[in-house]
């Protein structure tokens, strides 16, 4: 919590209102930082503190073994901020999380999560945000924000923002996140924000025509790379036919969500979307 990015953003969740409780800086325990005191270990933060949640600012070298700190102390919700935890590293957690089954990973490579008004875990702008009834997964964060904006600036408001990084092995999938917000009872449409690679956005749309019972409107960016270019995230490469714009637009169509051409088409479809529910509701 002590470094550069970690102490910033601490301070930045705190002005928010977010309940930060503590922060962990080997060497530093016993001291105090932004008026909270600072443990050597997760372990003995939560200890004192009671702690149920955690966000991870450490380098990539060390991150991965952050979150398994963080596990291991009992932590059921992690937020990894961090972008370049190497892909093995990530094989590692991955399979100790699965294997305990007791800690939801939020990212790496991501923005983080934000209950507009209430709570941010993360490295978002959180004057952008308003409450309201729709909820936002995405895989990227300044689409993310681009997004939130135009929906804040046509009057929509949010219930939850979750942005799940767009590393080759996230924590948190899409599948995960609208599975929450199906079953949250103030979430009235959501909005999927995707992007090329991987087949996320698939499994999401399959997701959607099997389960989801509200309104889902979707964006997909990187529709106009040329295949094997990789465009800004690691996990954002076309490689032969698997993670086309193309499959993820006509998947998600045929779960009977509209996708957006541009992001400022997005408030209007939500909006039609919100309509349609106050109708049948």
């Amino acid at each position: 919590m002590t470094g550069r990015e970690g102490g910033f953003h601490t301070q930045q969740m705190i002005e928010y209102g977010t309940q930060v409780v503590g922060g962990v800086t080997p060497g530093k325990g016993g001291t105090e930082y932004l008026g909270r005191p600072v443990f050597d270990s997760v372990k003995d933060a939560v200890a004192a503190t009671g702690a149920n949640a955690a966000v991870i600012f450490v380098p990539p070298p060390f991150a991965a073994d952050s979150v398994l700190e963080c596990e291991a102390a009992g932590i059921p919700f992690v937020s990894l901020i961090t972008e370049g935890v190497p892909v093995q590293d990530m094989v590692r957690v991955h399979a100790r999380l699965k294997a305990n089954g007791k800690t939801t990973l939020l990212g790496g490579n991501c923005p983080g999560i934000i209950t507009p008004g209430e709570c941010k875990m993360g490295i978002m702008p959180g004057h952008i945000f308003a409450p309201g009834p729709v909820g936002l997964v995405s895989r990227s964060g300044t689409l993310t924000y681009e997004i939130v904006w135009e929906l804040t600036s046509a009057g929509i408001g949010q219930t939850t923002c979750i942005g799940i990084g767009g590393d080759p092995l996230p924590g948190m999938r899409f599948v995960d996140a609208l599975r929450l917000f199906n079953a949250d009872s103030d979430t009235k449409a959501v909005v999927m924000v995707g992007e090329i690679g991987g087949s996320d956005e698939e499994e999401g749309a399959a997701y959607i025509k099997a389960h989801m019972t509200k309104p889902v409107v979707s964006f997909i960016s990187g529709r106009t790379a040329p295949p094997g270019k990789r465009m800004g995230h690691a996990g954002a490469i076309i490689s032969g036919n698997t993670g086309t714009p193309q499959s993820k637009v006509s998947a998600l169509n045929d779960a009977g969500v509209p996708v957006a051409d541009k992001t400022s088409e997005i408030p209007a479809l939500v909006r039609l979307a919100l309509d349609r529910t106050a109708v049948t509701s």
